[in-house]
């Protein structure tokens, strides 16, 4: 299916023998992330040899600031902004309700998105991912040493709910991993999924998985961190449990049983210190390894 704009077709670099870089360019698509970017970007500017963030109609200014946020961090020459003008379908079943070669396909936006990649890795990061100093370190070390490896690198990630600018809860009850680095190539491209895209990689591709207290995924108690789902029921689904996982944990802060929660842990930040930061710069960090206790891990 040809898009309604021709610059929003699919063209791959390999198949334009564009040549590719050594190294790592982080993908972000975003919309209305303006609240989460101060906590999100620089760390990943100074973790990534590229960023290409695509906005998806965004009402709060996102692209803008993102745009500023790079040029105080010095790093607007590595710093790509674009824009994707089209409604894209929820996950869950309007998803699988949309052709994947359809602009309103989660689909065709990754493969849109990651198509504007010009280095010989890419990696998937979502609006709401904060990197530790830590983090940092392992991407910058990976956007080498994955070069001619042809390897798939998982990143576990730990939801945080943010309450009010000094108290958060940290779910520690699974450690969610999922394939974040890939190769950029024919084999790695996105492809429909039930509830959402899925990223293809052979079979026979090495997968590493980076320590967890890597990072940690922004939940604000305040907004709907499922607007982006057609109807919580898809959570039923064995397919989606760390998605089950989420809604129970805001369900259950919601109504103040938090401590009832198995794993959940209450997060207090010093006076005049964000609770984010508190969390990114010393909790995490200094927490007891493994953050995860065997057997509540889960793919």
């Amino acid at each position: 299916m040809t898009a309604p704009d021709p610059a929003y077709d699919v063209r791959w670099p390999w198949s334009d023998g564009a040549p590719m870089e050594p190294g790592l360019t982080c993908v972000f698509r975003v919309r209305d992330e303006a609240r989460n970017l101060p906590w999100v970007l620089p760390p990943m500017l100074a973790a990534a040899d590229q960023v290409i963030l695509v906005d998806n109609r965004s009402s709060d200014g996102t692209a803008g600031l993102a745009r500023r946020i790079a040029a105080e961090q010095g790093a607007s020459e590595r710093y790509q902004g674009l824009e994707y003008p089209f409604d894209v379908s929820r996950a869950g079943r309007e998803h699988l309700a949309t052709p994947p070669d359809s602009v309103h396909s989660l689909t065709h936006f990754y493969n849109w998105s990651f198509s504007h990649v010009r280095t010989t890795y890419s990696m998937k990061w979502d609006g709401d991912m904060v990197l530790t100093e830590d983090g940092i370190g392992v991407l910058r070390d990976l956007s080498w040493q994955l070069q001619g490896s042809a390897a798939v690198v998982a990143i576990p990630r730990h939801p945080l709910t943010v309450v009010n600018e000094s108290e958060a809860w940290i779910d520690l009850g699974s450690r969610f991993i999922e394939p974040w680095i890939y190769p950029m190539g024919p084999g790695f491209t996105f492809v429909k999924a039930f509830e959402w895209e899925v990223r293809e990689f052979p079979a026979t591709s090495e997968r590493i998985i980076a320590p967890e207290g890597l990072c940690v995924e922004l939940k604000w108690l305040d907004t709907d961190e499922f607007a982006q789902w057609d109807g919580v029921e898809e959570f039923a689904q064995l397919r989606v449990q760390r998605k089950r996982r989420e809604f129970e944990v805001v369900s259950a802060l919601r109504e103040g049983r938090g401590d009832d929660v198995p794993d959940l842990h209450r997060i207090l930040a010093p006076p005049g210190v964000h609770v984010v930061d508190h969390v990114v710069d010393t909790w995490l960090p200094a927490a007891r390894r493994p953050l995860v206790q065997p057997g509540r891990r889960h793919a």
